[in-house]
C-alpha cells in the first residue's frame, strides 16, 4: 500500500506556518510515503521562490505543483529547470521552462508519477488539458509493471471541468485532486474505476479572509468596483487543508479522506 497526502494551495506565510507546524507530525502519524503540495501562492500570495520551496521540502513535502501564478516571481523562469521537485502545468506551450510531470522513487524501488495540469474555463487559454492528460496516461502504466501510484493536480476554476477530467482519468490514476479555488469541497470519493477524487483540496492559509487575502481590501474591491490597495495574504492562524489517500498494489485508491488542522475550519483527520 502507498499512503499519499496532497496539500491544497499554500497561501503566504500563514499557509507556510501551518504546513511547518502540522506536516512533520502528520507525516509520522499517517506513515506517509509521499506528500505533494500546490505552492503557487506561497510567496506572499503570488508565486513561489527557490528559498520558499526549499523550506517546504524541509517540512516534509516531496513535490510542489503550481498553476496560473507560477511565474509571478519572475526569477523562477530562470531556476525552475534546476529543481526536479517543482512542477508547472503540463499544458503550457512547448518551450516553456520547467516540466509538467515527473516520476519519483518511493521506498522499495517503487515509483510515483505526479502531474500538474491547468484547466481552461475562466482561466488562461492554455493547450487542451484533456489532450495533455490523455497523452500522459497513454505513456505511463499504473499498477504492477508500472507506477505504484499516479497523482494529478487539476488546477482550475470550474468544478464541471475538473469533474470531467477526473472521469477521464478514472481507473488510470490513483488520486486526482483539484486546486485553485482555495475552498475545500465536500465530495471526496472513489470514482467507479477506482480513482480517488476531490474537486478542490482547499488552501493552507488563514480562512478569516477572502480566499486567503486580507478581507478588508478584498471586500472594498467588490463594493467600489475600483482598484484599491494591493491584495496581501491574511496573517492569522492558518488551516492546513489536504487530502489523504491509501493506494492498493494495483495502483487504485481504497480510501480517500479530507484533512483539516489548525485555524478556523472544523478539524478533520482520516
Amino acid at each position: 500500500m502507498v499512503r499519499l497526502l496532497f496539500l491544497g494551495d499554500i497561501v503566504g506565510r500563514s499557509g507556510r506556518d501551518a504546513v511547518h507546524r502540522h506536516l512533520p507530525e502528520l507525516r509520522k502519524s499517517l506513515s506517509l510515503d509521499f506528500v505533494v503540495a500546490n505552492g503557487e501562492n506561497a510567496a506572499a500570495g503570488f508565486g513561489i521562490t527557490d528559498k520558499i520551496a526549499a523550506e517546504l521540502y524541509a517540512s516534509g513535502i516531496d513535490c510542489i505543483t503550481t498553476g496560473n501564478h507560477v511565474w509571478d516571481q519572475r526569477e523562477l523562469m530562470l531556476t525552475i529547470d534546476r529543481d526536479p521537485k517543482l512542477l508547472r502545468p503540463l499544458n503550457f506551450p512547448k518551450g516553456t521552462p520547467g516540466k509538467g510531470s515527473a516520476a519519483y522513487r518511493l521506498a522499495g524501488g517503487r515509483t510515483i508519477l505526479v502531474a500538474n495540469v491547468m484547466t481552461r474555463l475562466f482561466m488562461d487559454p492554455l493547450d487542451d488539458p484533456f489532450a495533455g492528460i490523455e497523452a500522459l496516461l497513454a505513456q505511463h502504466r499504473l499498477g504492477p509493471g508500472g507506477h505504484a501510484a499516479i497523482l494529478i493536480d487539476l488546477h482550475g476554476e470550474a468544478s464541471s471541468e475538473k469533474y470531467a477530467l477526473g472521469h477521464l482519468c478514472d481507473g488510470r490514476a490513483s488520486l486526482v485532486v483539484g486546486s485553485h479555488s482555495h475552498v475545500p469541497t465536500a465530495d471526496a470519493q472513489i470514482l467507479p474505476g477506482g480513482t480517488g477524487y476531490q474537486t478542490d483540496a482547499g488552501m493552507c492559509g488563514d480562512y478569516d479572509s477572502v480566499i486567503g487575502m486580507k478581507k478588508e481590501a478584498a471586500v472594498a474591491r467588490f463594493v467600489r468596483k475600483m482598484p484599491g490597495e494591493r491584495l496581501t495574504p491574511a496573517d492569522g492562524e492558518g488551516t492546513m487543508c489536504a487530502i489523504y489517500a491509501e493506494i492498493a498494489d494495483n495502483g487504485l485508491a481504497t480510501r480517500v479522506a479530507p484533512v483539516r488542522l489548525g485555524g478556523r475550519l472544523i478539524p478533520a483527520l482520516p
